[in-house]
């Protein structure tokens, strides 16, 4: 059996079997074997987190005969399961919809960047997930569940991010907005002035992030807006570049470089002081080995239970690190600062929480738990990683 690898290299393993289902049924009765079999599955997406949710020693699901389009009814939209981000924003593009907001990357599967919260930046946008108002999923009994937000909205609310631990989604319904053009500008100055300005600059921003360079103390800020919207613009930076697009084509960016990456979603006032002690500490011990840049961006509150922004506005602040290179040291300095301020870790990136932490931190976990145990009583979709994050003891 071949090995499998994450986008970065930095996780591998090989599985026992990887099997290729062309139908629900197929995997019904794959799901159904292995509960039997006591065997664990879980599903290879296009392996862009940093923690090991895909490992499994025994059977690995390749969703690639679920893609593309099913269904419209005005703004919702039906697709498959195993469809990627960037081919669902060529779909919903082509019927004249689009997501509300975009990540950094389109590269993920988009059931895969539901599952794990993925999200880009802006005070009023929500995460990717927030469009899930329904869809169909095989559960750990080998059973076909059909939902929707209005009959079953617990179910709904836990399946926006659940780590894959609920069920394989066969299909996705999202309620989308229509298509929708953004200016994306790229301005430079000294972080100094960024964070003195940072208050005006998110709330006159549909979008707007940046990024803090260690090494110069610079930092690049990124807005996109409705073109005629806006800041024209920003007296103490200047723009290197600017592009007018679709949404879908205009927020992602490629990425060349290989990298890991630690980030975690504060109480959005708890951000700039959060962010003010991480780069000292960067500054003080850091700063010759790590050259990577820190991501600081916003997001709306929202209900999904195992959200990052459940019931807060939110800012998240990110560390990255080249993915040759030893990471574990820097990530694990760093991160009692973001916990510090009441920090959630993305659970697509790395972090070094246990359950007894990570209970404490959404008011909805004991909730999900249950959800969770009905929907899959034997732990088929339960790796040695997921029960670290999600059993105690």
């Amino acid at each position: 059996m071949s090995e499998w690898s994450n986008w970065s290299g930095s996780l591998r393993f090989t599985p026992a079997a990887v099997v290729v289902p062309e139908n629900e049924e197929e995997l019904a009765r794959i799901i159904r074997r292995a509960g039997e079999e006591g065997k664990t599955v879980r599903v290879s997406g296009a392996g862009h987190s940093s923690t090991p949710l895909v490992q499994t020693p025994d059977i690995l699901v390749s969703m690639k005969h679920f893609k593309g389009f099913v269904a419209k009814d005005g703004a919702n939209i039906a697709i498959r399961g195993g469809t990627m981000l960037k081919e669902a924003n060529e779909i919903f593009l082509e019927h004249g919809l689009a997501l509300e907001n975009l990540g950094d990357v389109d590269l993920q599967a988009l059931a895969g960047a539901i599952g794990t919260g993925t999200h880009g930046t802006g005070r009023n946008l929500r995460i990717i997930s927030n469009h899930l108002v329904g869809g169909r999923l095989v559960n750990g009994k080998g059973e076909i569940v059909d939902f929707n937000i209005k009959d079953d909205p617990d179910l709904t609310l836990a399946a926006r991010v659940a780590l894959g631990t609920l069920g394989i989604f066969t299909e996705l319904r999202l309620r989308l907005l229509p298509a929708f053009h953004l200016h994306r500008k790229e301005w430079c100055t000294h972080i100094e002035d960024c964070m003195v300005n940072l208050d005006k600059l998110i709330a006159s921003n549909r979008n707007f992030d940046f990024y803090w360079y260690p090494r110069s103390d610079e930092a690049k800020l990124r807005t996109l807006n409705i073109p005629g919207t806006g800041p024209e613009d920003i007296p103490y930076a200047w723009c290197q570049k600017e592009r007018v697009g679709w949404s879908g084509d205009v927020i992602p960016r490629s990425r060349d470089n290989k990298f890991d990456e630690i980030e975690f979603w504060l109480p959005i006032d708890n951000g700039p002081p959060c962010f003010e002690e991480i780069r000292q500490r960067i500054k003080e011990v850091h700063r010759k080995d790590v050259g990577w840049r820190v991501l600081y961006r916003t997001v709306a509150a929202d209900e999904a239970m195992l959200s990052g922004a459940h019931g807060r506005a939110t800012a998240t602040i990110s560390m990255h690190h080249n993915a040759s290179l030893p990471h574990d040291a820097f990530f694990k300095d760093i991160e009692p600062y973001l916990t510090k301020y009441g920090g959630r870790p993305h659970w697509g990136k790395k972090h070094y929480r246990t359950a007894t932490d990570l209970k404490k931190l959404y008011p909805r976990w004991d909730h999900f738990q249950e959800i969770r145990r009905s929907m899959d009583p034997e732990g088929v979709f339960m790796n040695e990683y997921l029960r670290t994050i999600f059993e105690e003891g």
